[in-house]
């Protein structure tokens, strides 16, 4: 596995304008096998894994990787909230802000009703209380996936969380994003706009 430099960027206290809104991870390797923007859509959604929110039968579904330590990850959930009546998101946690990323994204793929404990898990996160309390051990299934979708991440080429990658209409090209942004922004990236 990469050797990786994690360095978070980008304070709560610092006004959302001013603040670079996202989670970084430094590799120092390029990724094997990068993904191509263009096929960046059909690689997550053949690839990832993670928890959908949403309505299933959506015209538009819109996949985000986040590490549940990031904060900017926090305030994109919370601004993708009012989208959830017209758009599917599937959101698929990775791991490399700290040890405490994979056992809490474990525990919110599991989770009977994973926006309920999202909602949990980045309300304390965001209050700086670490968010979602969660075993140290995790079953390999979970930890393969969780890590399997690390690996997509920096195949896509991706240096910061919250990854947004999404198809603003039908046949259009992908689009990708790091870092949060706020409702009205979300919905112009991914097409609604």
């Amino acid at each position: 596995m990469l050797q990786r430099r994690r360095l978070c960027l980008g304070l709560l206290a610092i006004p959302a304008s001013l603040a670079l809104l996202a989670c970084d991870q430094k590799t120092d390797a390029p990724p094997a096998e990068a993904v191509p923007v263009t096929k960046a859509y059909d690689a997550v959604a053949a690839e990832g894994k993670g928890f959908s929110v949403g309505p299933i039968t959506a015209a538009r579904t819109v996949y985000v990787l986040f590490d549940p330590q990031c904060p900017h990850c926090g305030h994109l959930w919370n601004a993708a909230k009012p989208l959830l009546d017209r758009v599917r998101f599937v959101w698929m946690p990775v791991a490399f802000l700290s040890a405490r990323s994979l056992p809490q994204g474990a525990t919110l793929m599991q989770a009977a009703q994973p926006v309920e404990a999202m909602d949990a898990h980045e309300q304390s996160l965001l209050a700086g209380q670490g968010g979602t309390s969660a075993s140290a051990s995790v079953p390999d299934e979970l930890r393969a996936t969780i890590e399997s979708n690390t690996r997509l991440l920096n195949r896509l080429g991706a240096e910061s969380v919250p990854f947004i990658v999404a198809r603003p209409s039908v046949g259009a090209l992908p689009v990708t994003h790091a870092g949060a942004l706020d409702t009205a922004e979300l919905a112009q990236l991914i097409g609604l706009n």
